[in-house]
């Protein structure tokens, strides 16, 4: 049996064309995933803290991505690692902000979806 079949993650992604490939990829690697596509329920369900790992895509509607990284890091204190996806340039400062709560930042247009199952899979 795979050690991904116990890892669970949400997933946080309002494109429904990258959510599917994203959640083929991630399946097929036999994580446990649920996807929400906007930052309300995305804390919602985090703070419940059922997950191992949430994907987090900045640009979400509902609350944006920064804010619920810090929500869940300031007033939640989740355990779940939460690796920002997302296509964004920023500029180094807020960049380095978001890298310093977070436990990874990719940029989703470098990564195939198998790329992204293949990081996933190698957290710890």
């Amino acid at each position: 049996m795979n050690n991904n079949q116990h890892k669970k993650i949400l997933l946080v992604e309002d494109e429904f064309f990258i959510t599917e490939l994203y959640l083929r990829a991630l399946r097929k690697k036999g994580f446990i995933i649920n996807n929400v596509a906007n930052g309300l329920e995305a804390l919602k369900l985090a703070k419940t803290d059922q997950y191992d790992i949430i994907i987090l895509d900045l640009m979400i509607p509902g609350r944006d991505g920064i804010d619920v990284l810090n929500d869940l890091k300031n007033n939640y204190n989740v355990k779940a690692k939460i690796i920002i996806a997302t296509n964004l340039e920023e500029r180094k400062e807020i960049k380095d902000s978001i890298e310093e709560k977070a436990d990874g930042y990719i940029i989703k247009a470098n990564l195939t979806p198998t790329e992204l199952a293949e990081f996933i899979e190698k957290i710890k």
